[in-house]
């Protein structure tokens, strides 16, 4: 509603040091109108309503009565033409909005600005328009005009709420604490798709971490590189979680300075618990992880027959040296014994051919005596004759070492002595060696 009314205004004299009118200079423009939305709230419109509520018709003045009615309307348009979610908003239960205002800390700060289903995953921008549709809907000011007076215990809630959730330390301290988020982590022995029951619980923990992005599970076609990195990332995470939200404040408000320093200190003993103990649990859920991937099941194997086929191979060359050493060991001896037996052969074969060389010589020697050492037929012979053929058959013996060279030269002889020039013969054999 506008209401034109003229008015006059009855400006005062200019100073006496005020420049001349044709000396004035502009210096601005008045900016343009616009139209503004009021919401019922003042104390116009408080003053009124308790007039109404007390029926006091006769003291109620006009001015009054149009600037609420006007502020009222206003609401009411601005509430109608508000577009307040693309979704359906939230539904308010009687337990929440019943509320008390003074267990501020174990309120749902996201149920109380209608925000329970994204929670965490809420932007700044989600938690200021749910903050302004609550207000519209529950202010004080808003509900008196419903004739629901000193209704304002919600309100404070929202208005909580709206603190704790649009400044990032109280609300990194809520949302470490958020009992609507579970804190358990799966075992990883019951048989079920990996990374349905893993992804999930990595991406909620995932919210922790003071290093973004966070590296994401990934499926079984991943890199063994990028899975390597993703527990790396987990085995040394950084998580900015604290416990300060339940940090256990003085009951009576009167405690003195040792009292004070007595909280304080205990507060911050049972925060380094719950984080020493939240570290563990995340330590346990990474552990659990890795031992039921199958990624890391496979890469093991895969690593396993790498092991098997380089000590495989390894076995098999030293197996291969181990032959051809026992091979060259084996020729070895082999050349070893062979040449003994040749040498025992050729030794054998000399003993022999110094037999038969021997056997000869003495053949030869009875030969001579049988063929009365050359002399002539008929005739005895004498020393000199024994003496000069035994000289001939001592060159003959030492000039050859050859068994048949000797059966040779003695049936030579004993055919020459049959046929008379056994001498002759004797003596051409001799001048010839």
């Amino acid at each position: 509603m506008t209401v034109d009314a003229p008015f006059e205004i009855t400006l005062c004299a200019a100073p006496a040091t005020a420049p001349a009118a044709g000396a004035t200079k502009v210096h601005g423009a008045i900016s343009a109108t616009q139209e503004r939305i009021l919401s019922p709230v003042g104390v116009y419109v408080q003053h009124y309503l308790r007039r109404l509520e007390s029926n006091d018709a006769d003291d109620q003045s006009d001015h009054l009565k149009v600037h609420a009615d006007h502020a009222a309307a206003s609401a009411a348009k601005a509430i109608g033409n508000l577009d307040l979610s693309e979704e359906e908003d939230e539904e308010e239960s009687e337990d929440l909005l019943m509320t008390d205002p003074k267990e501020w800390k174990q309120q749902d700060h996201y149920a109380v600005l209608g925000l329970s289903k994204l929670r965490y995953r809420a932007t700044l921008d989600d938690v200021i328009k749910s903050h302004r549709k609550k207000v519209l809907r529950h202010h004080p000011d808003k509900k008196a005009a419903q004739g629901h007076l000193n209704d304002d215990g919600f309100f404070k809630c929202i208005q909580k709420a709206f603190e704790i959730l649009s400044d990032q330390t109280k609300r990194r301290q809520w949302d470490s604490v958020d009992p609507a988020i579970s804190d358990d982590i799966p075992s990883g022995k019951k048989k079920a798709d990996f990374y349905e029951v893993f992804g999930p619980v990595f991406a909620r923990e995932a919210r922790f971490s003071s290093i973004q992005p966070v590296p994401v599970l990934g499926d079984e076609s991943t890199a063994r590189k990028e899975v390597e990195r993703f527990y790396e990332f987990w085995y040394s995470f950084d998580s900015w979680r604290s416990f300060e939200y339940l940090d256990k404040e003085d009951a009576t408000g009167g405690g003195n300075r040792d009292d004070k320093r007595y909280n304080d200190a205990k507060n911050r003993k049972e925060r380094a618990t719950r984080k020493k103990e939240d570290i563990q649990r995340l330590h346990t859920f990474v552990d659990n992880a890795l031992k039921a991937d199958p990624r890391i099941a496979r890469f093991k194997e895969e690593d396993k027959l790498k092991r098997n086929a380089k000590r495989n191979a390894q076995e098999e060359e030293a197996k291969r040296l181990a032959e051809e050493k026992k091979a060259a060991e084996e020729a070895a001896k082999m050349a070893v014994e062979n040449a003994l037996m040749m040498e025992e052969e050729q030794k054998k074969a000399r003993q022999q051919a110094h037999k038969l060389l021997k056997k000869e010589q003495r053949a030869l020697k009875l030969a001579f005596k049988s063929l009365n050492f050359f002399a002539p037929a008929g005739a005895t012979p004498s020393d000199a004759d024994i003496a000069a053929a035994t000289e001939k058959l001592d060159k003959i013996t030492a000039a050859k070492n050859d068994a048949d060279a000797l059966v040779a030269i003695r049936t030579e002889l004993e055919a020459a002595h049959a046929a008379g020039n056994g001498s002759a013969t004797l003596d051409d054999i001799v001048s010839k060696l």
